[in-house]
């Protein structure tokens, strides 16, 4: 799924020697700093999901935190990526694979994360009676679980084709780090575009199917229907978001059309197109989940104030756990 912007980097790399050395730098300092930016504020809110047992009896706080927790990952591993096409331009192939498998890892779990969080959202506004029945604690564990076992069985035959077709040397050697040069088995791109189909129909037809319930429900209620509109309203964020996601899908076609519409600025439109792709979804998730939400907003605020107060006594209190 990740092929795409790792793709990119291939790209990148190529053209690498056309950038002057001040422009390299503006552009890994610009990278870098976006992602250190969008880190510290997940990791603001694992902190404050962390010290407040309110959000850990909710699956829905559970599952948004597991969503900031991969966005981290899948952040981290594409800057890297991003970063040693421009210091290192080759690395070793065993590093490559490994990072590699996290981008791909983190970023198949993201819709699968979108679309449990639309089911959770449907449970909730349709079947309220039930919800605390099917939406416990330890099944949305088991889910994420789950997410992670899909990811393994989607990508992990890719590296059982290169151990089964390609030299032990291989993994020795260093290579220009992307999904496209290490995974280059014929069989490797066919399933992937199969399964990634597959894949993606049913995410949206998951989405599509739970907005419809949802906007049934707040059609037909008199009551709740506030709860309802919101419902309705985050699943289409999940759309939006999904969208971005499915970015990485194009990002070839777009690489394409960017050579031919910026061919003298073909660098700078790649990069461009690398942000749009690859760091502007993962900003998405805590701006719209994390403060839309009005109690996890409440509970930032507090972690914020607290985070700079001096008094003694204000801070004992702002550490209480509740």
């Amino acid at each position: 799924m990740n092929s795409s912007s790792l793709g990119f980097l291939n790209v990148s790399i190529v053209g690498r020697n056309r950038d002057s050395f001040s422009t390299a730098v503006a552009k890994n300092v610009i990278v870098v700093a976006l992602g250190l930016i969008i880190n510290y504020i997940n990791g603001t809110l694992i902190h404050t999901f962390r010290k407040h047992r309110i959000f850990h009896i909710n699956p829905r706080y559970i599952l948004f935190i597991h969503l900031v927790v991969n966005d981290m990952i899948q952040l981290t591993s594409t800057i890297s990526l991003f970063v040693f096409s421009y210091v290192f331009y080759k690395i070793n192939v065993s590093l490559c694979c490994f990072i590699i498998l996290c981008s791909v890892f983190t970023t198949l779990n993201t819709p699968i994360n979108l679309a449990v969080m639309a089911v959770e959202c449907f449970i909730a506004i349709c079947l309220p009676l039930r919800h605390a029945e099917l939406c416990t604690i330890q099944r949305i564990y088991i889910l994420i679980g789950w997410m992670w076992t899909l990811s393994a069985v989607v990508t992990m035959p890719d590296v059982f084709i290169i151990l089964a077709t390609e030299p032990i040397e291989l993994f020795y050697s260093t290579i220009v780090c992307s999904k496209d040069n290490l995974f280059r088995h014929p069989v490797i791109l066919e399933k992937r575009d199969v399964s990634y189909i597959i894949y993606l129909i049913f995410v949206w037809l998951t989405l599509l199917f739970t907005y419809f319930k949802i906007f049934l429900a707040a059609k037909s209620a008199k009551s709740g229907n506030g709860d309802a509109k919101k419902a309705k309203n985050t699943i289409l964020l999940h759309g939006f978001q999904l969208l971005l996601c499915m970015l990485t899908y194009v990002s070839h076609t777009i690489n394409k059309a960017l050579y031919n519409w910026f061919p003298q600025h073909f660098t700078h439109a790649l990069f461009m197109s690398y942000i749009i792709v690859q760091i502007l979804p993962r900003f998405v998730s805590p701006i719209v989940y994390g403060l839309r939400d009005t109690t996890f907003r409440q509970h930032l605020k507090k972690y914020q104030m607290c985070s700079v107060t001096k008094s003694k006594h204000q801070t004992m209190a702002c550490s209480e756990d509740y």
